[in-house]
């Protein structure tokens, strides 16, 4: 087990991501005392039950003012109303760093809200599940992910290097990132597959009004492409408006690439179709 890094960790925000950071952390030995404050005071409570915090705060002053770093992992939209609210309670020296999955505009304002003597870090943990709360936070989510860290010209190098240290001994492998680029990944990689899925179980659901009880016959296939479509809207919501122009131009490319598979279809072009799919096989075959 490792010496600890720090004293006091808070968490604001205690579910998947939150609670399984502070098991990471917990676990690994790095951090002697966790804080744990959350809106939902009915998970608030289940997570000290559950030993995913060691204590739990009334509210966001008791949460941070003992704090040597604080981890936000609240909806993104709701991000820079936490950190506002954080912000005059925070010790000096003390380091705030995210869980968002959006970056440019989150980290921007976060910056701004820094009060003398303390830093922000931009970061993103690429894991999850499609659960959430307390109880669905586990110790080993981050193993072998990656963590984007999203510094900007304003970051503090020892508070970079503090968060990144946090994350490895959670077991992430972290990568650093301009804001900006951040967003244009993820809105491909990440929050794109997300708004396709939703879109999918309404576009079957509207089927299934004209076919009696078609999602009864959906079989692995449906079910393991539509998984993320379980996971939580309103954090979706916020993603999805907040990271609306990058999201904008990916829907708007994966739209032209559906009108011209859909045309190729209608024609009847079979060699177009096996070509289509031979290429696409082979540039998935390539990421796993």
């Amino acid at each position: 087990m490792s010496q600890p890094v720090i004293n006091t960790f808070a968490v604001i925000g205690v579910g998947l991501i939150g609670g399984s950071f502070s098991r990471a952390l917990k676990q690994a030995g790095v951090v002697k005392r966790v804080i744990g404050f959350d809106l939902d005071s009915a998970n608030l409570a289940e997570a000290l039950q559950l030993g995913v915090v060691d204590e739990i705060a009334a509210d966001y002053a008791a949460a941070v003012s003992s704090a040597d770093l604080v981890f936000l992992a609240v909806p993104v939209r709701a991000m820079t109303a936490a950190v506002s609210a954080c912000a005059p309670f925070l010790r000096p020296g003390c380091v705030v760093t995210d869980g968002g999955s959006v970056k440019d505009e989150l980290v921007a304002a976060c910056e701004q809200l820094m009060p003398a003597g303390c830093f922000f870090v931009g970061g993103h943990p690429i894991a999850g599940t499609e659960h959430s709360g307390a109880k669905a936070s586990f110790a080993t989510l981050y193993q072998g992910r990656r963590c984007i860290l999203t510094p900007t010209s304003r970051t503090d190098q020892q508070a970079l290097d503090l968060v990144q240290r946090l994350w490895e001994a959670a077991g992430s492998r972290v990568e650093c990132m301009e804001p900006l680029t951040h967003d244009r990944v993820f809105a491909a990689v990440s929050h794109l597959p997300h708004m396709v899925a939703y879109a999918l179980v309404h576009a079957v659901n509207g089927s299934a009004e004209e076919e009696e009880n078609i999602l009864a016959f959906s079989a692995g296939g449906f079910r393991d492409f539509t998984r993320i479509a379980s996971s939580d809207p309103s954090m979706w919501r916020d993603i999805a408006l907040m990271n609306r122009l990058p999201l904008l131009a990916m829907l708007d490319r994966y739209q032209s690439e559906f009108a011209a598979l859909r045309e190729r279809v209608a024609s009847g072009d079979g060699a177009w179709l096996e070509n289509y799919f031979t290429t696409s096989k082979r540039l998935r075959d390539e990421i796993i």
